[in-house]
């Protein structure tokens, strides 16, 4: 579109001006970076700060900037400023050093939006009540005791993942794996959670479900307003309103959900609400928990626990198609250690070295949240550098999985690595531990607010993985091999569907009474 003539002296002006400002920021950024008292810093742009560095897998604009500037750098996103860490020896100072420091978390969108921000497990400050809900979760609800009583819900949650692939088999169709996954991870946290599955739209677990999704979906919305703070109170999306209403939503459905448990509380094995419900009735208990307290655990629950798990089991089986000697050599330690004639159950793990290996290195290559944010409680120092009381830290789990220094061709999915029974001689640390020991390894986190569903999480992988394998043989739709792309979100799913064609090995109905 051609300018008229009498406002072109105003475009040049303005764009005389956008370029001196841009000549400053860039001058004073190179200045900052030469701070002492700052680590190494992008150059940044007026207004939007690194914006222009970052794409919608911010995990990975992260490594790769810290390639340029760093393990510890310094990023800012509009008017939030953030500190990142990118390998294990810095993380170590975040996680164990400092652990008690980094306790707490930064609050994401208006507050006026989230109904549950002074119970929300997640995003709790560091306080006597958040060490009570983290009691509970390890100790009760998500204890190694309660994930056993619910071992036949795994199984029966299986067997019904395995007949669907089946049918699918029979009638020679390609199936989704992922909606699959999706489905049986979301029933199965549904029933060890309130004894219900997420079948028909409605049913309790389905819409919970469906309100999670939504949450999940708004969240980048937030974000965007987040990072331009001056603009956060005026929810220009309308992402903080249309949270508030599906939260709205999700409160009605937990009143129904517990009164229901209240009225029948005598199920001789106790969900996750029966529990929760027998703690917020004891008089004695160090702290009270309400009614609104047990709603936010259960928001957390299905945020973070369906997503993740089923994300996390689609990788896998992605990259066993990618490297078919893998999987061969999975499914060979299947057949001469479980056999044919039943199939693969959980205290077959232990029994089954290459399983373990080919689950560690996926959640090496794709840990389940790449992106853990921390807030500092108290002022300290990382790497030298002076870090303010509430500033932000965010920890590039997936960038520390990734850490060339750490790890012999980092990028590659070699199962094998852990194989290996001596400590890994750059590391450090034992690189068979999945508890946040091990610095260069960190696919859950780590520190006082490592996820308390890992134990959950890998049992559900290790079994789920096996059994794939195990029944099936899978052919790709129209292609050679997985589009392995990142898509956006926090929990970094595929960017494409995994579509595959499943081929029987084994019957999973024939051998149904073997296991039953």
């Amino acid at each position: 579109m051609e300018i008229p003539t009498d406002v072109q002296p105003h475009y040049v002006l303005f764009f005389f001006c956008l370029a001196f400002l841009v000549a400053v920021s860039v001058q004073k950024s190179r200045k900052s970076s030469q701070n002492s008292q700052l680590p190494p810093s992008p150059p940044a742009l007026p207004v939007i700060g690194h914006l222009h560095l970052l794409s919608s897998t911010l995990h990975i604009s992260f490594k790769n900037l810290a390639s340029r500037y760093g393990p510890f750098m310094l990023i800012r996103a509009g008017g939030v400023t953030q500190y990142v860490v990118s390998n294990g020896t810095t993380a170590k100072q975040v996680f164990k050093t400092h652990d008690i420091k980094f306790a707490a978390r930064p609050e994401f969108g208006s507050a006026d939006s989230q109904i549950y921000k002074d119970t929300l497990f997640s995003t709790l400050n560091y306080s006597k009540y958040w060490i009570f809900l983290k009691k509970i979760c390890m100790m009760e609800i998500l204890s190694a005791q309660q994930i056993s009583r619910f071992s036949d819900v795994r199984k029966e949650e299986r067997m019904r993942l395995l007949q669907v692939f089946s049918k699918k088999s029979e009638d020679g169709e390609a199936c989704d794996v992922g909606v699959e996954l999706m489905a049986m991870t979301n029933n199965l946290i549904s029933r060890m959670t309130m004894s219900t599955r997420c079948s028909g739209d409605a049913s309790d677990g389905a819409q919970i479900r469906e309100v999670a999704k939504g949450i999940t979906l708004l969240s980048g919305l937030l974000s965007l307003g987040e990072a331009f703070s001056l603009f956060k109170k005026y929810d220009l999306f309308g992402a903080g309103r249309k949270v508030k209403a599906l939260l709205l939503r999700f409160d009605a459905l937990m009143d129904g959900i517990i009164l229901k448990h209240e009225e029948e509380n005598q199920r001789e094995r106790k969900d996750m609400m029966d529990i929760l419900l027998r703690i917020s009735e004891d008089p004695t208990a160090e702290v009270k928990l309400t009614k609104m307290g047990i709603k936010g655990l259960f928001l957390d629950l299905f945020l973070g626990g369906t997503d993740t798990t089923s994300v996390a089991i689609q990788w896998a089986m992605a990259e066993l198609l990618n490297h078919p000697t893998a999987l061969k050599k999975l499914q060979n330690e299947i057949d001469t250690v479980v056999g044919l004639s039943r199939l693969v159950d959980e205290p077959d793990i232990l029994n089954l070295p290459y399983l373990q290996a080919v689950v560690k290195e996926t959640l090496r290559l794709h840990p389940s949240l790449p992106l853990v944010f921390r807030k500092c409680r108290e002022a300290c120092k990382i790497n030298g550098y002076p870090i303010a009381k509430n500033s932000r830290i965010v920890v590039n789990l997936y960038a520390i999985n990734r850490d060339p220094d750490a790890w012999e061709n980092a990028a590659e999915f070699m199962p094998e690595r852990f194989l290996v029974n001596t400590i890994d001689a750059i590391a450090h640390d034992d690189p068979e531990d999945m508890k946040g020991q091990n610095f260069s390894y960190v696919p859950f986190g780590g520190g006082r607010r490592g996820c308390p569903g890992a134990a959950l999480a890998t049992t559900v992988l290790h079994l789920t993985l096996a059994a794939l394998v195990q029944c099936f043989d899978w052919k790709l739709q129209g292609v050679e091999k997985v589009n392995m792309e990142e898509g956006a979100g926090f929990s970094a799913a595929m960017a494409h569907p995994l579509v595959c064609y499943p081929v029987l090995r084994v019957n999973p109905s024939e051998v149904l009474s073997v296991i039953g």
